[in-house]
């Protein structure tokens, strides 16, 4: 799912919008026992929970594709009989209705879900009749014609709210403020099938972590039986770890600096697709290319990279570049760069020392202090 398509599903969570047929829950304690749970038509809840849920609905569908948000395929084996995308498969299909298969799911979840503490399973059935479109992206009400039937899953952490003083208006006192349970945003969840292209897609989910480097994967692994990519800072790392094997022990900044303007000029030249830029194996290998690393270099680059990143992986290009800023970093100097200058920051041998040169502007400060006059400062 592209950011729009998730988009038009957050959108549904209004009450002019709103078609939630059902909505379940099951509250877990943090010894994994099953204290409540409950069933009720969604549009039956009073207006004040209503919108609660829906900022919890919408949180989970919020944050970065690629890092918070994840587009996951279903291995062929989970669409068999008795495989975990059959069992969501059936799960939605049962709008919510059945509470064997309900009861089976949350098991599921305590089982696999790690968390230290009491947390709450939401899960809602949706039927949204998607509207048609112009061929110029513009809406049209009346030309539905699909239906996209989905269940939503996030997992909350319940909490004790913080302890404080509180005004009670009835005797005009101060008091200690009664702590209650407090359910928080969610931590993880995933929307079942994907909404691909506008349409219904059964053998996709789209999966929310809201620590990227923290995405639960025994959680994955057993509920959704999907595999997890690199997360995104895995990526990063892998990426640099390609960079410092291919060009060796004698890296030169010249080459790094292309790698950096080079990935920055594809990011840029893509912000207008609503895909997120992935590299594959020969992608990168071309981008090193480009960069000014040698051929001879390259030899040994495809083993590399699927020892590093595996065989048919994609690095995200925003996960591993920095777009922001150019950082070169010694043990006692860090110099940053504003994005777009790094040809700001060059290297020169003085006085038989590898040193850095960086082009001044008329504009100096030193902490805090205007330079009127400066030389070149290396």
């Amino acid at each position: 799912m592209i950011k729009q398509e998730i988009n038009e599903i957050k959108r549904l969570y209004t009450p002019s919008r709103c078609s939630i047929t059902r909505i379940c829950g099951c509250y877990v304690d943090g010894e994994k026992n099953k204290k409540t749970d409950f069933k009720e038509a969604f549009l039956s809840l009073p207006e004040e929970e209503i919108f609660k849920y829906f900022e919890l609905l919408r949180k989970t569908l919020s944050g970065t594709v690629g890092k918070n948000m994840l587009n996951l395929e279903f291995p062929l084996d989970s669409e068999k009989q008795g495989g975990t995308q059959e069992f969501l498969f059936r799960l939605r299909e049962s709008k919510l209705k059945d509470d064997t298969l309900l009861d089976e799911f949350y098991d599921k979840v305590i089982a696999s879900y790690e968390y230290v503490g009491n947390y709450l399973i939401l899960l809602i059935h949706d039927a949204y009749d998607v509207p048609g479109q112009t061929g110029d992206g513009l809406t049209l009400d009346d030309a539905s014609d699909t239906v996209y039937e989905y269940i939503l899953c996030c997992i909350c952490p319940v909490n004790l709210s913080k302890p404080g003083l509180s005004y009670d208006a009835q005797t005009n006192e101060f008091h200690n403020r009664i702590r209650d349970w407090i359910v928080e945003m969610p931590e993880a969840g995933f929307l079942f099938p994907s909404f691909n292209d506008r349409c219904s897609d059964i053998h996709s989910t789209l999966y929310y972590t809201k620590k990227p480097e923290e995405p639960h994967s025994e959680f994955v692994d057993s509920v959704l039986g999907a595999v997890l990519p690199l997360t995104a800072g895995s990526q990063r790392e892998t990426f640099q770890a390609l960079v410092e094997e291919t060009l060796g022990e004698d890296a030169e900044y010249e080459v790094v600096k292309n790698i950096h303007e080079n990935l920055t000029e594809l990011i840029e030249e893509h912000k207008e697709i609503p895909e997120p830029l992935a590299l594959d194996k020969h992608q990168v290998r071309d981008l090193f290319e480009k960069s000014g690393v040698e051929e001879e270099k390259l030899t040994s680059f495809d083993q590399l990279y699927d020892n590093a990143a595996g065989e048919n992986a994609c690095l995200l290009a925003d996960n591993v570049a920095n777009t922001r800023t150019f950082e070169v970093k010694t043990p006692d100097v860090i110099v940053k760069v504003t994005p777009g200058r790094a040809d700001l920051v060059n290297t020169m041998t003085l006085h038989g020392k590898q040193c850095l040169v960086i082009e001044l502007s008329e504009h100096v400060e030193v902490n805090g202090i205007v330079l009127k006059k400066h030389a070149p400062i290396i």
